[in-house]
C-alpha cells in the first residue's frame, strides 16, 4: 500500500489530498468543499453598507429642508388668526360652511382641527376657535 499527496491550486488556498493506494484500486472520495460563514462582524459589516445610502439620503434631505423649514416657521408666525367663539348649537360643519361656502367642508374642518390641535369634531359652546386663512 502507498499513499500519493496530490495539490490542487497553488498559494494559500491550495488543497492537499491524501490518497491511499492499495492494490484493489480503491479511491477515496473527493474532498467536500466548505460554505462561506459570515460572523457577527461581517454581517453587521454588510448590513452598515446596506443602509449607508438610506443614511446619507436623509441626511442630505434634513440639511436641504433646513432653509425651507425657517421660512414656513417664520411666515407661520407673521400670519394673524381669526378667531370665532362657539355658539350654543354650533358645529364645526356650519363654521366651515360660514367661512367658506365655496370650498369642501371637510378640508375646512380638516384643518380648523388640526389648527386648534383638537381630538374630534365636537366642540363645546364658548370655545374660542382660530380659523384657517382662505386665500
Amino acid at each position: 500500500m502507498s499513499v500519493a499527496i496530490a495539490t490542487t491550486g497553488f498559494g494559500p488556498q491550495a488543497r492537499f489530498q491524501a490518497t491511499a493506494h492499495s492494490g484493489a484500486g480503491a479511491e477515496t472520495p473527493p474532498a467536500s468543499r466548505t460554505r462561506l460563514r459570515l460572523t457577527r462582524r461581517g454581517r453587521v459589516v454588510f448590513t452598515g453598507l446596506a443602509a449607508l445610502p438610506v443614511i446619507l439620503w436623509a441626511v442630505v434631505m434634513v440639511l436641504g429642508a433646513g432653509d425651507a423649514a425657517a421660512q414656513s416657521g417664520s411666515a407661520s408666525s407673521a400670519v394673524s388668526f381669526e378667531y370665532v367663539t362657539v355658539d350654543r348649537g354650533d358645529s364645526l360643519w356650519g363654521i366651515a360652511e360660514s367661512i367658506a361656502p365655496d370650498a369642501d367642508p371637510r378640508v375646512i374642518i380638516d384643518e380648523i382641527i388640526r389648527l386648534n390641535g383638537l381630538d374630534g369634531a365636537i366642540v363645546e359652546p364658548g370655545q374660542r376657535l382660530a380659523l384657517p386663512v382662505l386665500p
